[in-house]
């Protein structure tokens, strides 16, 4: 049975079904996540340099839109997959559930989406114009706006087993008029009706364990054929994503799950968007995040970053220095064309000097390393500093792995990780290499690098310096070469400092 949203209301709550308040913990959750969410929902929303004249804010919106199914599948169905850049008229989100108090177990479901609006300037005769200056000095510019949506319901985890349930995220259409001082004209604000559902069911697979389903379609009318995106945006849920709670039930990470449960996490089909644990690391899996843009497990937002620049892709620092060298023009242009462009560079204007310098960049990766077993020797410099690594010397150097030293010329087995591992590992499994060197990166870790055995072109690998390279717990040492189980080993070749290309090299070495 559908339930309805507060028409025009930027959130409802359906919660009908418990036959009492429904539980806070997995409401403040969502609050803890409310930073990374609001990234997703305005991500691209308004480029640098946030001007209406710029070509790259001609063409918005690209990630989560939900288009009528009429109209978005005019040329054609839809082709699923898990990036949310492409348009559909549905969303799908399936994920495991561990259900930790069977009978009490409840889920809460909160669909967030930007609904279009449309801010048309007009003169004083209530003409359509593009742009208009009133009398104090200020302009006003016709631009696409949009106003944030939710809708949330919690339902108990029976329920969902046994019927589901179907709610309506759908907002009115709408419109609210601003007059202009001294009478110089007005601003319309005009939007369409969306209409919309998300289905929730959940299937059992174990005593303990259910996948969950939830499902966003756009049910509304097509605008008539060959319309044009921009007006078709109108009836879009756009930036569409889901915030899931459990409430006696864990969320189990399809990124890296148990490996008694990477069957049924790759039986998981999701659809233009895809779920990612939320919260800390160290917290229960009580959240999770389905995204139109692919993120990481427990997603966060940098402290250091004092606010939304709607271009997460981009670095801070470098926005935020860019911003600051639009011209005055540049600038008023841009607090005439959005809110949200004018709340940037008031930010930026009156950003205090040891927050901007916050914005350079922070070390979070370095731990502390453990005592060395040799003897007391003189304090090594700080990485960054001259000298850091005297005393390395990569071809000659070695690493212990299960008791045996290994460095230039050593044999090995290759034993990547299972999980975590770079894509491409999983075809050097079980493969024999030989080790050219042994490099120690600045945060304390150790790599080694290997060529293969059975690669014709390993001695030219060698010379040039490029290597494959493994943790030393990704190695297994192997008897001397030459005997009958093993390959032999190509002749030794000197090794050249390695060249820094490709994704082959690790980060940040110290040579």
């Amino acid at each position: 049975m559908a339930e309805g949203l507060v028409e025009g209301g930027t959130e409802c709550a359906a919660t009908t079904g418990l036959a009492e308040q429904p539980p806070e913990p997995s409401r403040g959750a969502f609050e803890q996540l409310s930073a990374v969410a609001d990234a997703v929902l305005y991500e691209g929303y308004l480029l640098y340099p946030y001007r209406r004249s710029s070509a790259k804010n001609r063409v918005r919106w690209q990630f989560g839109v939900l288009f009528p199914r009429d109209w978005v599948e005019s040329d054609g169905p839809v082709v699923p997959g898990v990036s949310g850049s492409a348009d559909s008229w549905y969303q799908q989100t399936e994920c495991l559930l561990r259900i930790r108090r069977p009978g009490d177990a409840s889920v809460r479901v909160r669909v967030r989406y930007l609904q279009m609006q449309r801010k048309q300037v007009e003169d004083t005769g209530h003409r359509p114009v593009a742009s208009l200056r009133s009398d104090d000095g200020t302009v006003h510019l016709t631009f696409d706006e949009a106003v944030p949506r939710a809708c949330e319901v919690v339902v108990p985890l029976d329920e969902l087993l046994d019927t589901g349930r179907t709610l309506s995220v759908g907002a009115a259409a709408g419109v609210d008029v601003e007059p202009l001082p001294a009478g110089a004209g007005r601003v319309v604000r005009h939007r369409d009706e969306v209409r919309a559902e998300t289905t929730v069911t959940a299937e059992r697979l174990t005593d303990d364990l259910c996948r969950l389903r939830v499902r966003t379609a756009n049910t509304g009318p097509a605008p008539a054929s060959g319309t044009a995106r921009d007006e078709a945006l109108r009836r879009a849920l756009i930036a569409t994503h889901t915030l899931i709670g459990g409430d006696g039930a864990e969320f189990v990470s399809l990124t890296d799950p148990p490996t008694d449960l990477a069957a049924p996490a790759r039986s998981c089909r999701n659809e233009f968007t895809y779920p990612v644990l939320g919260g800390a690391a160290e917290d229960a899996g009580h959240l999770l995040l389905s995204a139109p843009i692919i993120l990481p497990d427990h997603p966060q937002i940098a402290p250091e970053s004092p606010g939304d620049l709607h271009d997460a892709g981009e670095i801070d620092e470098i926005l935020t220095l860019r911003t600051m060298l639009l011209t005055d023009e540049e600038k008023r242009e841009a607090r005439a064309t959005d809110p949200r462009a004018a709340a940037i560079l008031d930010r930026v204007d009156t950003m205090p000097q040891e927050v901007f310098e916050r914005l350079h960049g922070a070390i979070r990766s370095l731990a502390p390393v453990a005592p060395a077993t040799a003897p007391a020797t003189a304090e090594r410099p700080a990485w960054w500093q001259e000298g850091a690594d005297g005393g390395l010397s990569p071809t000659t150097d070695t690493v212990l792995v299960g008791g045996v030293p290994l460095g230039g010329g050593s044999r090995v087995r290759l034993r990547p990780r299972g999980r975590g591992a770079d894509a491409q590992d999983m075809f050097l499994a079980g493969r024999t290499a030989e080790v050219a060197a042994v490099f120690h990166d600045v945060d304390g870790s150790v790599h080694l690098a290997v060529t293969l055995d059975d690669d014709p072109a390993s001695e030219l690998h060698t010379w040039y310096g490029r290597f494959h390279y493994f943790r030393p717990d990704e190695l297994e040492p192997l008897e001397p070469a030459g005997t009958p189980d093993e390959p032999s080993a190509p002749a030794p070749v000197a090794a050249k400092a390695p060249l820094t290309t490709d994704s082959e090299t690790p980060a940040a070495e110290a040579e």
